[in-house]
Order: structure tokens, then sequence, then C-alpha cells
């Protein structure tokens, strides 16, 4: 019988979950999605999941922390059919290379299992097997442009949590591990035991945003010509003043139309665009520092009221002024 014949028929079967963790793995990819799954055996009262951990060689496995884990297995050789495998990023992995040997291995073991998937930079791992050609998926937002270079073909969503796509799931940077490792479990034992899983490891059911929230990739970068770079930081520096392009073009001597020519060409994005970047730059800063509401915030930030600062927000960080805030700081009772 076909490994993926089993899994159909049995579903309610003690599912094996392996993470692959490779040479310079980021210990909380492996550590976070493996706690997941051992609380969802204490609340389903049964042991519905057996957990290993995987190495290319064997011997411990050197975390990227200097922390080392002891694996149950060496790659092929595995004594159990794997149901859920994942692959666990590494800080270094795109100067690692695995051996064909593994890539062979996880491309077998992709097709018997029931699915298959990475935590953060694992995904580059599953693209050296070739099982990502075509896909969507995510990965670490600092990360999601190098693997779109290495995989043209594939849609690589930046800002998910998680992404499922058929047998493949995806996560992304570190703690959205977790979250993954959650969708899951609901996925098995469904919503009721996950929520508790959630409650007792302290943790969102449902994280609100994506990965917006947490990166600092494509804000209002300092860019151009020397004259443009004093404009930018001008409009840093004072984000509440009027920066029309005419007010802008005024600073740099030229005409509103060149102005807005010159500075598409060498900063490649609009005026206005950039302007809005740096607003929303200095936004999360004073939501960050929890002092203002986001009235206050989007009065010293050049926003016209509240809702061009929330549609702005929501745009570029992927949650609310209010959520941003609520999850930034401690506010009191």
């Amino acid at each position: 019988m076909r490994d993926t014949d089993m899994w159909e028929r049995d579903e309610k079967m003690t599912k094996t979950v392996a993470i692959l963790a490779l040479p310079g793995v980021q210990l909380l990819d492996v550590a976070g999605p493996l706690d997941v799954f051992a609380q969802a055996n204490v609340e389903a009262g049964q042991a519905s999941y057996v957990l290993r951990i995987l190495a290319c060689e064997s011997g411990p496995i050197r975390s990227s922390s200097g922390a080392q884990l002891l694996p149950d297995w060496v790659v092929g050789e595995e004594d159990e059919a794997i149901h859920t495998l994942l692959v666990a990023g590494a800080p270094n992995i795109e100067q690692l290379v695995l051996p064909a040997r593994v890539l062979a291995w996880l491309g077998e073991v992709a097709v018997r299992s029931r699915r298959y998937g990475s935590v953060c930079t694992g995904a580059f791992a599953l693209a050296g097997a070739g099982l990502l050609d075509g896909r969507r998926l995510t990965t670490h937002w600092a990360a999601a442009q190098a693997l779109a270079r290495m995989l043209p073909s594939a849609t690589i969503d930046e800002d998910a949590l998680y992404v499922r796509d058929g047998k493949l799931r995806t996560a992304a940077g570190v703690t959205a591990g977790l979250d993954l490792a959650l969708a899951l479990v609901e996925e098995d034992l469904g919503r009721e035991v996950a929520r508790r899983v959630a409650a007792q490891l302290v943790m969102f059911f449902k994280r609100p945003g994506g990965q917006m929230q947490f990166s600092r990739k494509g804000g209002a970068q300092i860019m151009g010509r020397s004259a443009l770079q004093e404009v930018q930081r001008w409009v840093a520096a004072n984000p509440a003043l009027d920066h029309s392009i005419s007010s802008l073009a005024r600073r740099v001597g030229v005409s509103p139309r060149h102005f807005a020519r010159l500075f598409h060409a060498e900063v490649g994005i609009t005026p206005a665009a950039w302007v809005e970047m740096a607003r929303i730059a200095t936004a999360r800063t004073l939501l960050e520092d929890g002092h203002s509401t986001p009235k206050q915030v989007a009065a010293e930030c050049g926003f016209a009221n509240v809702d061009t600062l929330r549609r702005a927000f929501i745009k570029h960080v992927g949650v609310t002024p209010a959520e941003y805030r609520k999850h930034q700081v401690c506010l009191p009772e």
C-alpha cells in the first residue's frame, strides 16, 4: 500500500511528525512546533503525535545559538513512515550546501508523506530539492527576495505567517512556526483542541496581521543625488508639514514636473509614495512608544485624519494603528 493511501484511509492513526534540523538551525524553529504538537497530545488526551528530530549526519546538531540537539534519526535511516515532514530554518542557510543524498531524500519523503513543509528559511532546502517550483509559499520576510530569485516560477507571499498549498505548508520567520504547527493541529484534531493548545501556550489562536507588522524592509530609504537626499531627510524629520510635489520641488529649485520625473527615476517610486512611507515609519515609532493615540499620531505625522492614517497603515503594515499599538506596548488597564 502506498503511504499516501494509508494517510487517506486512517487519519485517526498516530502521526509521526519529523523535523529536519540542518547544521546551524534556529533552535526555536525546531522547539516551537514540537512544543505545540506535544501540548496537542496532552489536550487531546492521547498520543496523536510521535515527534522526531532528524539530522543530515550522525552526532549532535549545533544550533545557531550554540545549543546542541540530539537527533532521533539520520536522514535515510528512519524506521517509521513520516506523516508530516518539516524543515527548520537556519540563519546561514543560503550559504549551506546540502549533500545530494539529503536533497534526494527530501524529494522522496515529500512524495510519500501526508504533508511536508518548512519553517522560516527551511524553504531554501525544499527549493534545492525541487519541491517548490510553481508553488505558493512564504518564508521570513528578510529572505523572501533571495528565495524569489531562486524560484522565479513560485509565488512568495512576503506578508503571510503561513501558507497552505496542497500538501505543502510553509511558515514565515521563527515564531510563525508555532502558528503553522497550531494550524496543523487544527487540521488534524479540530478547532477546540487547537484552541486549548493556544491557551495553554499563551499564544494567539489566530495571530492578527502578517509579517509586515514586524518587517522594516521597504521603508523610506534615503536614495538618489544629494539634492534629493536632502529633501528626503527634510520630510523624515518634519512629517507633519506640507510635502506636496510643489513644495518639495521648491526646496530643490526645479519645476514640479521635473522634480517628479527626477525623483521617480532615481528613487524608484513617486514622491507621494515616499512621503507616505516616511510618515508611516514615524507613525510606527510613535505607536511603539505608546504615549500617543492613533488620532494624535495622525496629526503628528501629517495625515489628514485618523481614517487616512488607518488606511495607509493597513496598506503598509497589515494591521490597524490601534492593533499595532496594542501589541507593541503594555498598556495600563
